[in-house]
C-alpha cells in the first residue's frame, strides 16, 4: 500500500510543479527569500517547519497548496523573525495538515514569494524510506558542488524518500558566505524534500544551527550550539542528538535520550548524531569520542536502539550488531555514514583493537584518493584497495514492516573526459526483527528546565574531566608508540 501511495505522491508532485510553474513569481530584491528549507517538526503526518532568510525586514508568511490551490485549513504559526548576522531569518510552523498528502508551499511576505517547493506528510503505515549524507564541510564553490552532486544522485536513486537526514557539518566555518554557497548548490533540492538536520561541530557557532532550521525545540536541552529532538515516521521512532553539547554529550541529554526511547512502542528505534561512537578516523583518538562510545552505547543497549547513524570522521564504517561493546545479533548497529564531500580521512591503524576492535567491523570503505581501502572480512583486514571508492558517499535506508535494509553507495569522482559518475554499491545490510516487542516504560515530562541544564553543566564538565584523566589518558598513552610510528612513517596523526 505504501509503495502505491508513494507512486501517487510522486505523480502528484510532478503535477504540482507543472500546475504551479505558470503562477510562481520569481522572487527578487531585498525581500526575496533565500536559504529556504522545510524540516521535520513534531507530528510528521500533520506538521512541518519552515525557515528562510531575507536581506530586509519583511512579514513572515507561508502558503500551503494542493495543485496550486491554497489550503485554507493549514494553520501557520510564526515562531521567530529577527535580524541575525546581517540578514533576517524567518521561522514558521505549519500544522493542521492531512496525513499522506503531497502539498506545495511557498514562503515570503505575501507580495514577494519564493519558488514553490513540496513535501508529503506521513501516512502512518509501516514502509519508511530515507537518505543519509554527512560532512560536505565545504567552504568553496567547487567542493560544495561535489557534495550537492552526491545528494542529487541519491535523490535520483531513491525516489519518494520520506526525508533526507544530513548528519552534520553542512559547511566548514558556518559563515554567511558559506551558507550562501550551500544555498546556491543545495537550494533547489531543498525545495523537494523534508530535511532532518543534525548539528555538526562545524555548525556550532553560536545560534547558527537553530536560526537556520525550524525544529521542535520543546525538549532540547540547549539550542545555542545545536538541537536535540525526536519524531515518528510510520513504525519508526527517531531521535536526533547534539554532540556539541558540553564538549561531547551531556549526561542531561543522555537522560533525555533514555526517556525518549522508553516513551515509544514503535518497532524500530533509530538515532542520528554527528560524532561517531565507532570510527577509525583521525578524530577517534580524542576523549570526546571515547566518552560518547562508553556512555551513549550504554543507553542504546538499555533502550534497545536498532540503528545509530553518525558522521564526523569522513569515512564509511558499519559495525556488527553490538551490545555491551561485544557482538550480539540483538544489539545496535552503528554506521559512520562516510562523507558526501571531498575532504576524506584515511585509517589511523593505531586505533584498531584500541578504540575499535577489528572483529567488530562489518564493513569499511575509505574514500580517499591513494588510500581507497575497503574491509576484507575473510582476512580481517583493511588493506584491500578499491579505487572505485574514491568519491562521495550516500546511504539509503528502506524499512518494510519488520525488515530494514541499508545500502551505502560511492559516487566516484569524475576522471578527465568522463561525463557522469560511476556509482558503486559498497555495502548492503539487512535486519529483520519481530513486531510488537517494544513497550512504553516512560510517560513523564521529558523537558529540561534551562536552570537545571546550566547547573548540570558543571557536573557534566567534572564528569568528563574525570573520565579524561582516569580512562582516556591511559588509553592514549598506550597508543602513543603506534601514534608516533604513524606520524613518522605514514604522516598521519
Amino acid at each position: 500500500m505504501k509503495k502505491f501511495s508513494k507512486i501517487i505522491s510522486l505523480i502528484l508532485s510532478v503535477m504540482l510543479l507543472l500546475s504551479i510553474s505558470v503562477v510562481s513569481s520569481y522572487a527578487a530584491g531585498e525581500n526575496a527569500p533565500f536559504r529556504i528549507n522545510c524540516t521535520i517538526n513534531g507530528d510528521t503526518g500533520t506538521q512541518r517547519g519552515f525557515c528562510w532568510y531575507t536581506k530586509s525586514e519583511t512579514d513572515t508568511k507561508v502558503e500551503i497548496s494542493i495543485l496550486g490551490v491554497p489550503v485554507n485549513s493549514a494553520k501557520v504559526e510564526v515562531v521567530g523573525s529577527e535580524k541575525f548576522e546581517g540578514n533576517y531569518y524567518h521561522k514558521a510552523v505549519v500544522s493542521g495538515l492531512t496525513a499522506g498528502i503531497t502539498y506545495g508551499y511557498r514562503v515570503g511576505d505575501g507580495n514577494v514569494w519564493s519558488d514553490y517547493g513540496y513535501f508529503t506528510t506521513d501516512n502512518g503505515d509501516d514502509i519508511v524510506n530515507f537518505i543519509a549524507v554527512a560532512d560536505v564541510q565545504a567552504s568553496v564553490l567547487d567542493r560544495m558542488e561535489k557534495g550537492a552532486n552526491v545528494l542529487d544522485k541519491a535523490l535520483d536513486h531513491q525516489i519518494g524518500t520520506d526525508f533526507v537526514v544530513n548528519l552534520g557539518d553542512f559547511t566548514n566555518d558556518s559563515t554567511n558566505e558559506e551558507w550562501d554557497l550551500y544555498d546556491q548548490c543545495f537550494g533547489d533540492m531543498n525545495l523537494t524534500y523534508s530535511l532532518v538536520p543534525v548539528a555538526g561541530n562545524h555548525d556550532s557557532n553560536a545560534n547558527w544551527f537553530n536560526n537556520l532550521f525550524t525544529l521542535d525545540t520543546s525538549e532540547s536541552v540547549t539550542t545555542k550550539n545545536g538541537v536535540n529532538y525526536s519524531f515518528d515516521v510510520g513504525n519508526c521512532h527517531f531521535a536526533v542528538l547534539n554532540t556539541n553539547d558540553n564538549i561531547a554529550i551531556s549526561k542531561t541529554q543522555l537522560t533525555w535520550l533514555k526517556n525518549d526511547m522508553n516513551s515509544t512502542d514503535k518497532d524500530w528505534k533509530i538515532v542520528f548524531l554527528h560524532k561517531a561512537p565507532y570510527s577509525l578516523g583521525k578524530d577517534a583518538k580524542w576523549p570526546d569520542m571515547w566518552y560518547i562510545q562508553k556512555y551513549l552505547t550504554a543507553v542504546c543497549d538499555e533502550t534497545n536502539v536498532d540503528l545509530v547513524m553518525s558522521g564526523h570522521d569522513h569515512m564509511y564504517l558499519r559495525t556488527k550488531a553490538l551490545k555491551n561493546q561485544a557482538i550480539d545479533e540483538d544489539g545496535t548497529t552503528y554506521v559512520l555514514a562516510g562523507t558526501a564531500g571531498d575532504k576524506r580521512y584515511e585509517i589511523r591503524k593505531f586505533l584498531g583493537d584500541t578504540f575499535m576492535k577489528k572483529d567488530l567491523i562489518a564493513n569499511l570503505v575509505v574514500q580517499k584518493d591513494g588510500y581507497a581501502n575497503c574491509w576484507d572480512d575473510e582476512n580481517n583486514s583493511w588493506d584491500e584497495v578499491n579505487l572505485n571508492n574514491v568519491g562521495g558517499c550516500f546511504n539509503t535506508v528502506s524499512i518494510v514492516g519488520t525488515t530494514l535494509t541499508l545500502n551505502s553507495y560511492i559516487v566516484k569522482d569524475l576522471a578527465e573526459g568522463e561525463e557522469d559518475n560511476i556509482i558503486t554499491n559498497t555495502d548492503t545490510y539487512t535486519r529483520t526483527k519481530a513486531a510488537g516487542e517494544n513497550e512504553i516504560t516512560f510517560t513523564g515530562d521529558n523537558t529540561v528546565p534551562k536552570q537545571a541544564y546550566l547547573e548540570n553543566k558543571v557536573i557534566d564538565f567534572i564528569h568528563f574531566a574525570t573520565y579524561t584523566l582516569t580512562e582516556w589518558l591511559g588509553n592514549f598513552m598506550s597508543m602513543l608508540p603506534a601514534i608516533l610510528q604513524s606520524v613518522i612513517v605514514e604522516d598521519t596523526f
